[in-house]
């Protein structure tokens, strides 16, 4: 379906072009990094030595600081995804050099963590062998689609992440079930791929109205989009599309959910709110919400729904 401008009650269709460089498509991401993936510049066009002799497009850290690679093509190329996972194995094995260069780039600080290394590809388009392979390979992979138009905009699709796979996707039968439901109970059974936790570590030893509501949580925040991930870490569970916009952090007598918004975006805010731009926390998002019932995560969705809307739901 292209895309079309509106003007009153006409549509034009906007037609679509590419950049004349593949450098440039690499610029304008470097550049807003932060927006796109909440990620944090480390290195431009990075060389991998004399015996490698390859040089990465993009080294970056998440916003956990996890490493993140992102390669681009401007043309519909294999390349893209070979070199990618080429880096992959090259990051695997020269954990001291990043670090390094995240010191350089960012300051002495920061610690990488490295649970995770994130490989994002951002191209027009793949092959279906290529998603084959990697839908098969168990890489953490993530395949991203643009679509660049003569009015200046482009369009980014998630086209492929491995924790999102469909092949090992439990069958869900149950006719009577809400359809929005029932995919967000699919996707909800899937795991980070390449992670060591998982969301039903987070409820060990919560009381059952606790669990409850996670899965409430849960699923609500999965039906919004079948793009949103869910991320499990250490000491919280994350919900992302190109970053995160709610984390989850089950406690024996609450539920703490942390939202991508500013103060600013919480309008006749609730008990449950607290602003903690400047209080350290473990979930990602200046805004804490403290609940521990249907009915206060009810007086929230609107703020969920905000937050997904921010980061381009």
């Amino acid at each position: 379906m292209p895309l079309f401008l509106r003007n009153n009650s006409n549509l034009t269709p906007i037609e679509k072009t590419n950049f004349s460089l593949e450098k440039e498509l690499q610029n304008l991401i470097e550049t807003n990094l932060q927006s796109v993936f909440n990620c944090r510049l480390v290195a431009s066009e990075y060389s991998t030595g004399v015996v490698h002799a390859g040089r990465i497009d993009t080294l970056a850290l998440s916003e956990e600081n996890n490493p993140v690679i992102i390669e681009y093509k401007k043309t519909v190329s294999s390349d893209l995804v070979n070199q990618s996972l080429f880096y992959l194995h090259w990051i695997q094995d020269h954990k001291g050099d990043f670090q390094l260069a995240v010191q350089k780039a960012l300051g002495n600080a920061i610690s990488v963590d490295w649970s995770e290394i994130r490989v994002i590809c951002i191209a027009p388009g793949y092959r279906k062998y290529d998603l084959h392979a990697v839908k098969v390979m168990g890489a953490n992979i993530e395949l991203w689609k643009y679509t660049l138009f003569k009015n200046g905009t482009l369009h980014l699709e998630d086209e492929f992440q491995a924790s999102k796979s469909q092949s090992d996707t439990p069958q869900i039968t149950n006719s009577h079930k809400n359809p929005a439901m029932v995919q967000a109970g699919k996707k909800a059974a899937l795991t980070k791929a390449t992670g060591v936790y998982s969301f039903d570590e987070h409820l060990e030893g919560k009381p059952s109205a606790i669990r409850n509501l996670s899965e409430a949580i849960r699923n609500y925040i999965l039906s919004l989009d079948e793009a949103i991930e869910e991320v499990p870490k250490k000491f919280y569970v994350a919900y992302k599309i190109s970053q995160n916009f709610v984390c989850l952090e089950p406690r024996t007598k609450d539920i703490r959910l942390y939202l991508k918004l500013k103060s600013t975006d919480i309008a006749n805010a609730p008990r449950s709110y607290r602003d903690v731009t400047s209080i350290g926390h473990y979930g990602t998002g200046d805004s804490e919400f403290t609940i521990s019932t249907d009915d206060e995560f009810k007086e929230i969705i609107s703020f969920v729904d905000l937050a997904y809307s921010k980061v381009g739901g």
